[in-house]
């Protein structure tokens, strides 16, 4: 999986290696990394058009298993919106759950590594909810909380 923002990153932050791996971004600044990952613009606007804070917390992945599907009217935007989505799922893992950390694979897969050492698959799940409707994303939270 590519992660097309990172170019954008690395330009700021004077990667010399244009092909490096995010995964040697990760190593380098991994802060900057999980910074960037939060970010989750789209999702962040459309969410707040319908007056749900993203505060990082819990109770804000409950408020989006709420929400009305609208993304799904659009078929271009739904995937992004689904990145968007796992993204935040993870960040909300690594902020909330004690050590939670962000894995970026070689490839620029980032999946959230739990102190058990399980590793949830954070975009797949937010594109599955996205998508479906399901897991929601409450309940991914719930069960990498309690492992």
């Amino acid at each position: 999986m590519n992660i097309p923002f990172l170019d954008n990153w690395r330009k700021r932050h004077g990667s010399e290696v244009a092909d490096e791996s995010p995964a040697a971004d990760f190593d380098r600044d991994p802060d900057g990394v999980s910074e960037l990952l939060s970010e989750c613009e789209l999702l962040r606007a459309r969410v707040e058009e319908s007056g749900v804070l993203l505060d990082d917390s819990p109770r804000s992945l409950q408020e989006l298993d709420q929400l009305p599907p609208r993304w799904r009217d659009d078929p271009e935007e739904l995937p992004w919106f689904g990145n968007d989505a796992g993204l935040y799922l993870g960040t909300v893992i690594v902020r909330n759950v004690p050590g939670a950390r962000w894995q970026v694979w070689p490839a620029g897969g980032p999946v959230v590594r739990l102190a058990s050492g399980r590793e949830i698959q954070v975009v797949e799940a937010g594109l599955d909810w996205a998508m479906r409707g399901a897991p929601e994303l409450y309940q991914v939270y719930a069960e990498a909380a309690e492992l």
